[in-house]
């Protein structure tokens, strides 16, 4: 075995680290560029609070903290795998999006909790927008941004920020306010913070604001007006794919920051989504479905999203997808765990659901922060109907399993009929095949991806229409369909 540098080190050629920082927690991985193979990682959990009602929080110094200590540890791990961190080239980060952080340029400090995607607090503030449009509807803004005013988006966020957390307008006021979602806060402490850090953003994250313009890839003046945000809060607009810094501090101070993705995105181009009608659906606190729609921006007209999907360089084209977002999957298996102590790992929710041939009629509809695609309802509340008293448990498991996959099917016969279909990743209860990846980290995987290949890295190659480079295993369809109807149109479900 060859020995790269000082020391009984292997050599596994460039490294390149991923910066995973999710809702539920963040983590730090290292990716060999040339097999894409995992070699080492940490995680570590973020805690959220919930001050009211509808409202989630994070404290961004946690973020950043847990950060930190993912990379501190993963790098301590290398000693010990004769891994050699000389050898790490470049780091990508992929986040949470539309998660909304503000802080103070000149004393670094966030000036309010990180506001979480989930969160339904703007629902006041969106229906007041709703109602000042001439067409008092939601969908003013579609032809601009891709998206429905909708409390999930930035742009709502910060508005109530500026509007109820004196701090946060004072800052406004007086120059020293900066916005971003996730990754632009990482960046800019990452690179310097207070001294320097750069305030950016990549245009996957930028276009989840309703304030990019979806064909001039650009803040939007009007928009910002619309939604009234001031222009200088905002971080200037990157590819996904070029060195926009380098770390300041820590063990890998001097190694750039190259490649940035947000989850949903770093997913697709994880699981090598780079073709025209190809799509992805990937799970976590939600599950989100995105259709590679090519260079066409393509305006769905029942209930989608249109957003970026990557842009793989300042000099490569911005590639387009379609996105069916569900709020709630994985925490529902959560909220079964923590909210009414059904099991006591998440794990354990298989064994259970599969104890049971069917759900017994029971159907839970997990609307916590309202209702996602197709529906955008943020008054919609969590419901679960079909309870006799034959219903255990382990039926109340099973339909909680169902809601993902019937949440799931919905969102992919809503496909847009002109975006063609060649293949799904993880898509259960369809009648069509899908793919999973036997390596579970895609989404990290597209962020170091991303950083490997920015000009100037250039040691990972990607080779788009070979999908080998990520192994899979491929499920057919089991399901009677003929015992199983599912109408889109009505949400209404039988079984025979």
């Amino acid at each position: 075995m060859a020995m790269s540098g000082e020391g009984d080190f292997k050599d596994f050629g460039p490294l390149v680290g991923a910066i995973d920082q999710g809702t539920s927690s963040s983590r730090f991985l290292l990716f060999a560029s040339k097999t894409a193979e995992l070699l080492a990682f940490h995680q570590v959990e973020v805690n959220s609070v919930y001050p009211k009602e509808g409202w989630v929080e994070q404290d961004p110094k946690e973020i950043l903290s847990s950060v930190y200590q993912c990379m501190e540890q993963t790098l301590h791990s290398c000693k010990d795998l004769k891994i050699n961190p000389a050898d790490i080239k470049a780091v990508g980060i992929t986040n949470q999006r539309e998660t909304t952080v503000v802080w103070d340029k000149v004393t670094g400090e966030p000036l309010h909790n990180a506001i979480i995607w989930l969160d339904t607090r703007t629902k006041s503030t969106v229906d007041h927008f709703e109602a000042n449009t001439p067409e008092k509807t939601r969908e003013h803004v579609r032809a601009l941004c891709g998206l429905p005013i909708n409390t999930y988006f930035s742009a709502v966020k910060l508005k109530w920020l500026i509007d109820n957390v004196e701090a946060v307008k004072k800052a406004v006021e007086e120059d020293r306010c900066l916005f971003g979602t996730v990754d632009s806060w990482l960046i800019w402490n990452l690179t310097g913070g207070k001294k320097g850090g750069l305030h950016i953003t990549d245009i996957t994250n930028a276009s989840r604001t309703m304030l990019l313009n979806l064909k001039t890839q650009a803040w939007d003046p009007y928009l910002c007006e619309f939604f009234s945000i001031p222009m200088s809060v905002l971080p200037t607009v990157k590819s996904s794919s070029e060195i926009y810094g380098k770390l300041v501090d820590g063990p890998l101070s001097g190694v750039p920051i190259s490649g940035c993705l947000g989850d949903q995105q770093a997913a697709l181009v994880g699981q090598l989504c780079f073709n025209q009608g190809d799509a992805k659906n990937t799970y976590g606190t939600g599950c989100f479905l995105l259709y590679n729609t090519g260079q066409e921006v393509v305006l769905s007209q029942n209930g989608l999203l249109t957003t970026v999907a990557y842009k793989l360089g300042p000099d490569q084209p911005t590639v387009y997808a379609l996105e069916g977002s569900v709020a709630i999957t994985g925490a529902a298996v959560k909220w079964l765990r923590d909210n009414l102590n059904m099991i006591s790992t998440a794990s354990e929710i298989e064994t259970l659901a599969a104890s049971v041939e069917t759900s017994g009629g029971v159907y839970f509809v997990p609307a916590f922060s309202g209702l996602f695609a197709p529906y955008w309802q943020t008054d919609a509340r969590g419901v679960i109907i079909g309870l006799t008293q034959f219903t255990n448990k382990a039926h109340l498991a099973r339909a909680t399993l169902e809601a993902t996959c019937f949440q799931t099917r919905e969102i992919y016969q809503l496909k847009d009929r002109h975006t063609p279909r060649k293949e799904l990743f993880n898509v259960p209860r369809l009648t069509v095949a899908f793919v999973r990846p036997t390596m579970p980290e895609t989404t990290s995987l597209g962020a170091a991806m991303a950083a490997g290949m920015a000009k100037g890295v250039e040691v990972w190659t990607v080779h788009t229409e070979d999908k080998s480079q990520v192994n899979t295993d491929i499920f057919e369809p089991a399901v009677n369909t003929q015992a199983f109807k599912f109408d889109p149109h009505t949400s209404t479900v039988s079984d025979k």
